[in-house]
């Protein structure tokens, strides 16, 4: 039977930023070896264009992400939940290991901010895969 990908929810306020670029940049950096989706505590009804516009510059489309609500269900779903700042209320589900990212809120920044918002999080992206790599014994 072949070994199940790890499943990675990542968790901001609104879903429309900080949450989005971590599942995207996990998927595109992840080449395959991860599931990776976000969810906010209060989603907003539409992404950040600037964050989606930031991942476009990299050659990342994330233009059909809609924010989305999170729930217990969809904790219990995954493997790993990161947190993109603290203080977030995200249910406890045992199985479940948790990370949090202290990270500032990009609502109303322009692309020069997003732009080094997305480099710290494409670095914390790629440092959590390698340790899921190393953990599933990949190489």
């Amino acid at each position: 039977m072949p070994e199940q990908r790890p499943q990675l929810l990542f968790v901001c306020t609104h879903n429309a930023g900080r949450s989005p670029l971590g599942a995207a940049l996990a998927r595109a950096r992840g080449n395959g070896t991860v599931d990776a989706s976000s969810a906010g505590i209060s989603p907003d009804g539409a992404p950040n264009p600037v964050t989606v516009a930031s991942l476009a510059e990299i050659g990342i489309d994330d233009s059909g992400h809609v924010p989305s609500q999170l729930t217990e269900e969809r904790v219990r779903g995954v493997d790993v939940v990161v947190a993109m700042k603290p203080g977030l209320k995200i249910p406890q589900v045992d199985g479940v290991r948790y990370k949090t990212w202290a990270l500032p809120d990009p609502n109303g920044w322009d692309g020069d901010g997003i732009r080094s918002l997305r480099d710290d999080i494409d670095r914390r992206v790629q440092e959590l895969l390698a340790d899921l790599s190393t953990e599933s014994g990949q190489t």
